[in-house]
């Protein structure tokens, strides 16, 4: 069996991303393609976009929420990055979105974590907060490349751990939230609804406990990673979905509702 070009794989991926299209999984051509072939072919497409003059804004973890782990076939969190372009905020959290820009497009309710220093390497969750400067809601849109989001843990690495966009609310400093936050961050709940029907309620330790168990998971991970992977002061860090990820239609308005915490629910409107 032939061995996988990396080069050739970053090439076709990034063509996939760039023009909404689909293409087989890598793991299907490559059945032994693992996690480290395809954070370098990862690499290699963060590198191409750098080079085009993209900007990177931060991390999004995928695959928190050990819930969604069966029916997509995965046992474990991935990451991948995060750049200005794909990252729309508003303090009033209402957005509107187009969708023809991405493939199979699914929704999901997050927690956003950015870094007003470099974290250190913990899972103290007070040690983490003491680097935050600000905490928000967000929608993380993600997207599958692979028809019908068959994949392999690899082939979603490989692609940027399915990032299409991440639309932040207002963001709050972590001392106006209050008291016992780290506690409250894996209490809270949250309600998704479309078109004002609820699809679901979920909480803050549906993603592997609390939103800063993520962050510590991430940082170990990174840990055994070359340096220029470790996360920066000024990145963001988007903590994987609270919710299970649904699929998403022009027309529809996705609203969430927080309680438990004091960060304001959000709105966003998909268009054609």
């Amino acid at each position: 069996m032939p061995a996988c070009d990396p080069a050739a794989l970053a090439r076709d991926i990034k063509a996939a991303q760039d023009h909404a299209a689909s293409i087989a999984p890598i793991s299907a051509r490559y059945p032994r393609f693992g996690l480290d072939e395809a954070y370098e072919v990862a690499a290699r497409i963060h590198r191409a976009r750098l080079a085009e003059g993209a900007q990177a804004a931060g991390r999004k973890i995928g695959f928190t929420n050990p819930a969604m782990w069966a029916a997509l076939g995965v046992d474990f969190p991935v990451w991948g990055r995060i750049y200005a372009h794909t990252v729309v905020q508003d303090d009033a959290g209402e957005f509107r979105c187009r969708l023809d820009r991405y493939v199979e497009p699914r929704i999901e309710p997050e927690v956003v974590l950015h870094f007003g220093v470099q974290p250190p390497q913990t899972s103290d969750p007070a040690r983490l907060l003491d680097c935050v400067d600000w905490i928000a809601h967000g929608f993380e849109l993600v997207q599958s490349h692979y028809p019908a989001w068959r994949f392999q843990a690899a082939d979603t690495v490989a692609d940027n751990a399915l990032h299409g966009a991440l639309y932040i609310g207002p963001p709050k400093e972590p001392a106006s939230l209050g008291p016992g936050l780290a506690e409250r961050l894996a209490r809270f709940q949250i309600g998704l609804s479309c078109n004002g029907v609820v699809r679901e309620t979920g909480c803050g330790a549906n993603v592997l406990g609390s939103p800063l168990a993520v962050l510590a998971h991430l940082l170990a991970v990174l840990a055994d990673r070359p340096a220029d992977d470790a996360i920066q002061a000024g990145e963001l860090v988007s903590t994987g979905t609270l919710t299970r990820a649904y699929p998403v239609h022009a027309g529809e308005t996705w609203t969430t509702a927080l309680d438990g915490i004091g960060l304001p629910g959000m709105c966003i409107v998909f268009e054609d």
